[in-house]
């Protein structure tokens, strides 16, 4: 699959991101685009170099080339000021009580200390945490804190919003609570990338994602175009029939799965209205729908997995 090339009108431009670590190469020439209005979901294998392209963002690591620029311009301390990160290696005082912990936060990110309060309680309220309010980080559980972290990130009203890993270790509870979050920040017109290994979630919550590997752009776009990109898929039943015989001889046609008589099809050469004709010759259809690729397939592919 040949990615996109990166869009000009991205509130956050990538372009040309290389940064080597002796041998290794750990962003081999990364360009892409978060736009303004989005939740991206950045996606990877182990080792990919995605936790290497946020610490660049945020100029916590030498880039031996390229350059980030937001709005059209380079980033620098002031434009870092309203950017909101939340590290894969997570930051918070343990011993700190939460809301105290997120006030001294706004503080260092210039809020008035009234503002910084407000924001605090609007946040942890938000986040469906504001009872451990008094609470030591430390006291929490694993989702809580995430939770707390978010906020962290979110407090000062950051304009561009990096995550990395932000739905690791969440229940399902967790997962809806952080995404609502997301979404309605991107809807606000803040710029959202986040990094995540879970991606039935992703494609829910995305509308385009950008694959890397091995430090480089393999895959971006939105979720709609990459999950409907390439061969047709059909999901086809015939009444009576449990073994998917008629639609083995087919030629163009792969069977991907046949589960208790549903067959799964990927087209090649032939079409769908072939397929439709040899299923009515077996019997009655009870099924004939198209199908789109799961982001997960996406990926798999994308990656060599």
């Amino acid at each position: 699959m040949a990615p996109t090339p990166p869009s000009t009108s991205g509130a956050l431009e990538l372009e040309g991101l290389t940064r080597r670590f002796g041998t290794l190469t750990a962003l081999d020439g990364l360009s892409f685009s978060v736009p303004s209005g989005q939740v991206v979901g950045f996606l990877g294998p182990n080792g990919a170099g995605k936790t290497t392209t946020m610490r660049a963002i945020f100029g916590l690591t030498d880039l031996d080339a390229g350059s980030v620029r937001w709005n059209g311009r380079p980033i620098g301390s002031e434009e870092r000021r309203r950017f909101g990160y939340m590290p894969e290696e997570r930051g918070l005082y343990p011993s700190m009580l939460i809301a105290e912990e997120l006030t001294y936060l706004g503080r260092l990110h210039g809020m008035s200390a009234p503002d910084a309060v407000a924001a605090t309680t609007r946040w942890l309220e938000r986040l469906e945490v504001a009872d451990r309010a008094g609470d030591k980080v430390e006291s929490l559980s694993h989702g809580n804190q995430q939770r707390v972290q978010l906020a962290a990130a979110l407090v000062h009203d950051p304009e561009v919003l990096i995550l990395d890993e932000p739905l690791a270790g969440l229940d399902p509870t967790g997962i809806d609570v952080i995404g609502q979050v997301l979404v309605e920040e991107a809807r606000s017109g803040r710029c959202v990338l986040f990094s995540s290994h879970q991606l039935d979630q992703v494609e829910d919550l995305c509308e385009s994602v950008t694959i890397i590997d091995r430090g480089r752009l393999v895959a971006s776009g939105t979720v709609d175009s990459l999950t409907t990109a390439g061969a047709q898929r059909l999901a086809v039943r015939v009444e009576g029939d449990r073994d998917g015989r008629w639609a083995a001889g087919l030629a163009g046609v792969t069977v991907s799965e046949n589960r208790g008589g549903e067959v799964r099809l990927v087209l090649g050469t032939t079409s769908s209205d072939t397929v439709l004709d040899a299923a009515r010759a077996a019997g009655r259809v009870t099924k004939f729908d198209f199908e789109r690729r799961r982001l997960s397939e996406v990926f798999r592919e994308s990656v060599g997995a």
